[in-house]
């Protein structure tokens, strides 16, 4: 058998008289084209061959839709017909991100929203830092670990800033809620008090968290879902029980001398 395929949108089958012993010719398939078999060995066959030609040959033809071929996984993808889409279609105007794809509204406003968390915690830690490493109260360990969880929550506020800008949001920073300055418990000490404090925001930051994630999911924005998980959720859950830990310690300690022994151990974790 031949196939013969003229410049036409149409392709012929030739079968010769050396191929009439074939039991039957398989159904073929080229792309979208699909032409069926013949059947040469009953009288049918006999009668194709007669009543098509006297030279030895049969032509059949099936017509080929050259425009729309079809992939083989029956997926028609045009590319330069789709990008002509609104959705694809490059901004012109300055004021607008030329890299915003289906990030709404609503991310955009909580991602700005949890940056403002971060800051205002971030501001509180750094003014727990300030109490602690006066010279009257003189308890280092925790003006440091007090110093570098404000530098942790800052770093958290500028990933989200970064990712902001990255899914062409745009950046709005809102008012900081000034912080206290004293941090003195006559009942539980200064420590304690400070630390059950720190407890606190991190479980308010960690709701924050799930409520930003919440927005992605709502939005069926699964890359910014993924940006807070991998980012934030883990390492929140941690910093949780880690001050969970503190504040049972400094409970066991009280206020007295304890305190110092405290202090003097993050002292040692944070020369490790």
């Amino acid at each position: 058998m031949s196939l013969q395929t003229p410049f036409s949108s149409s392709i012929g089958v030739v079968l010769k008289k050396s191929d009439s012993d074939l039991e039957s010719v398989r159904q073929k398939s080229i792309g979208n084209v699909k032409f069926s078999c013949f059947s040469l060995s009953s009288s049918s066959g006999l009668n194709l061959l007669r009543n098509g030609r006297r030279s030895g040959v049969v032509r059949c033809a099936s017509t080929v839709d050259v425009e729309n071929l079809e992939l083989s996984s029956g997926v028609l993808f045009k590319p330069f017909e789709e990008v002509k889409k609104e959705e694809f279609i490059v901004p012109i105007s300055p004021q607008k991100s030329l890299a915003r794809q289906r990030y709404f509204d609503d991310c955009e406003a909580a991602i700005n929203e949890q940056i403002n968390v971060e800051y205002n915690v971030c501001y509180v830690y750094h003014a727990m830092y300030a109490y602690f490493d006066r010279d009257n109260i003189a308890l280092k360990g925790l003006a440091k670990f007090f110093k570098d969880s404000s530098d942790e929550e800052r770093e958290h506020a500028e990933k989200l800033m970064k990712y902001q800008n990255t899914r062409g949001g745009k950046v709005k920073l809102n008012t900081i809620v000034s912080p206290p300055s004293e941090f003195e418990h006559v009942e539980k000490g200064d420590a304690l008090y400070a630390m059950e404090l720190a407890l606190s925001l991190e479980k308010l930051v960690n709701e924050k968290l799930l409520r930003l994630h919440a927005v992605a999911d709502g939005n069926n924005d699964p890359q910014m879902a993924d940006f807070i998980e991998s980012e934030f959720l883990g390492e929140q859950v941690e910093a949780i029980k880690k001050i969970a830990d503190y504040v049972s310690q400094l409970r066991r300690v009280g206020k007295g001398h304890g305190v110092w022994h405290f202090d003097q151990m993050l002292l040692d974790e944070g020369a490790l």
